[in-house]
């Protein structure tokens, strides 16, 4: 053992053992082909979306400043995604949709991921009849029609970016909260949770320095995958009406598109545009969920 080993803190020694993980899971990461092109086409469209002010400017949402508005034209070389029924470029309104709804989708999602956290390795962690409540709870929102619940908040709560973000990040969690909570009671079968026990350790400690670093990869992976359904969610609340009408997104977009009968009337890309960004970007965050899972879990990564 060199002197510099010899001197290191346990502090030291935990966030080297972190980093030397980290590495190794990207470097597990990049040996799945489908996570990797998942993640490639995120960040491609986490760029666009980003730099929406640079790449399509405000006004061109505007209808009194585009001019003689051109409605519903075809995909062409001067309309590169077509038309809307006011003549607006629809791939400016896909760039700033993109933003909103990867917004959405992430917010959602992180509210969502800590709720069920918490409320999992609780339920799994404090036996008697504090856990059987909790339990209870998650069992009542699993039950629970997650969709009609985010539907009647959104009504109920003024219509907004921040409502969907609300209604979707409080109907979602509870899934999550059973995983944790299956995943915390096998942590805490372990024998160093029962010595830790022995030597006077409280709920915290356990929970923060042992159970949760235990349930973390867990709830990582599952993040991922819930990601594209918080934006299926997103994209059906604002397609029902239920978003701001003056805030762009992907499922506005179609609402819009399903109000000028598109459909019938055979302006194609009007639906088909907005229709094929969700499910790539759906598509984009399972490759990355599943090839997260596949690394995290030893089981899937035997096989």
């Amino acid at each position: 053992m060199t002197t510099a080993t010899a001197t290191r803190t346990p502090a030291q020694f935990a966030r080297a053992r972190r980093w030397k993980a980290f590495r190794q899971f990207c470097h597990d990461f990049t040996t799945y082909r489908a996570g990797m092109v998942g993640l490639i086409f995120l960040v491609v469209v986490g760029i666009i979306a980003i730099l929406a002010p640079v790449i399509a400017p405000s006004w061109m949402l505007d209808v009194t400043k585009i001019g003689e508005p051109d409605k519903f034209a075809p995909p062409s070389a001067e309309h590169l995604f077509g038309t809307d029924n006011q003549g607006r470029e629809l791939w400016v309104r896909m760039v700033w949709g993109a933003q909103s709804s990867l917004l959405v989708g992430l917010a959602a999602t992180a509210m969502s991921m800590v709720i069920g956290t918490i409320v999992g390795m609780a339920a799994g962690h404090f036996t008697g009849w504090v856990g059987g409540l909790l339990m209870r709870v998650i069992d009542f929102f699993l039950v629970l029609p997650s969709l009609i619940l985010a539907i009647v908040l959104s009504s109920v709560l003024e219509r907004g970016t921040l409502t969907i973000i609300i209604a979707i990040g409080l109907t979602s969690w509870a899934g999550t909260a059973r995983v944790v909570r299956a995943q915390t009671l096998t942590v805490e079968s372990r024998d160093y949770i029962r010595r830790s026990r022995v030597l006077g350790a409280g709920h915290w400690h356990i929970l923060t320095k042992h159970v949760l670093p235990g349930v973390l990869p867990l709830v990582l992976a599952n993040t991922t995958l819930m990601v594209g359904s918080a934006i299926i969610a997103e994209s059906t609340l604002a397609f029902l009406g239920l978003g701001d009408p003056l805030t762009q997104s992907w499922g506005t977009v179609l609402k819009n598109a399903t109000d000028a009968s598109s459909a019938s009337n055979g302006y194609w890309w009007y639906i088909l545009i907005p229709g094929l960004a969700i499910l790539f970007v759906v598509l984009a965050f399972t490759l990355i969920g599943r090839a997260v899972e596949n690394i995290l879990n030893p089981t899937l990564r035997k096989r």
